[in-house]
């Protein structure tokens, strides 16, 4: 796995000139940031060594180095999730790589479905904290002391410093935010009646299929952590709005532009 990671991270060197400490990865139908940065270089997925490709429609697939507001910042244009039958490694490998190449602090967005009674659809919602529900976990089998700790805490995966930075920017530029707990599924399905009830009652404001791997593993490697959701469909007690993958997308789209920015304003003050 090192020997991996040291390979990928080797070839992307040899590619790029700046060395970004900021990691951003773009979940469905977010890819609006991209139009933000002023690109440097642009690799596919499958021209790096190593990595998975991206099977997911609405998820450009490539890594993207350059500047975001002046900061230089590598972006992940379309993630790996654990339902396209990857294992676990295999989704979290591009924070791996990630860290190799020195980021330090990583910023996640996805699409998920809203539970909470007050959640509407196109809501934006700022992650405090997630529950594991993908019953596997990236830090499975042998640990490496150069990746991080055998046993890591999770007490605080998503920093309150960062949260409390993007609730500061959305306020000053009249983004209304929701800010609530995540819960993590392997998917691909949506969620039966039940199963939304049941997660609502563990705990969780929205449910979703990916940030919650990529955040341990960031977590493992001591990076810094941000995440937020928009709402994209509703799993309600009582009003369970059924949503296609296309009306997941169109809703992720229309509300991609607060999370625009606020995140492009979160990287010049991190």
């Amino acid at each position: 796995m090192l020997q991996k990671i040291n390979e990928s991270a080797s070839f992307l060197k040899s590619k790029i000139t700046i060395r970004p400490k900021i990691g951003i990865v773009l979940g469905s139908g977010l890819g609006a940031l991209v139009d933000e940065v002023d690109i440097m270089v642009e690799i596919p997925y499958k021209d790096i060594p190593n990595f998975p490709v991206s099977t997911v429609e609405g998820h450009r697939g490539s890594l993207i180095f350059g500047k975001l507001n002046g900061i230089e910042v590598m972006v992940m244009s379309g993630r790996f999730h654990y339902y396209e039958g990857y294992t676990m490694k295999e989704v979290t490998f591009p924070i791996r790589v990630m860290k190799a190449i020195g980021v330090e602090k990583l910023i996640l967005s996805n699409a998920a479905g809203g539970m909470n009674p007050t959640f509407k659809i196109g809501d934006v919602m700022i992650i405090k904290d997630h529950i594991n529900f993908f019953f596997d976990n990236p830090l499975m089998g042998k640990n490496y002391d150069e990746l991080g700790p055998r046993f890591p805490s999770m007490n605080e995966v998503y920093s309150k410093k960062l949260v409390k930075l993007a609730h500061k920017i959305a306020e000053e530029h009249g983004i209304y935010v929701q800010q609530g707990v995540y819960l993590g599924v392997s998917g691909p399905c949506f969620e039966t009646p039940a199963e939304y009830r049941a997660f609502y009652i563990l705990g969780a404001d929205t449910v979703g299929m990916s940030t919650v791997p990529e955040a341990i593993a960031a977590i493992h490697q001591g990076m810094e952590v941000f995440a937020m959701s928009v709402i994209t469909d509703l799993g309600v007690i009582g009003v369970v709005e059924v949503a296609s993958h296309e009306e997941v997308l169109a809703a992720a789209q229309k509300a991609g532009p607060k999370m625009v920015k606020i995140v492009s304003e979160m990287v010049t003050k991190m």
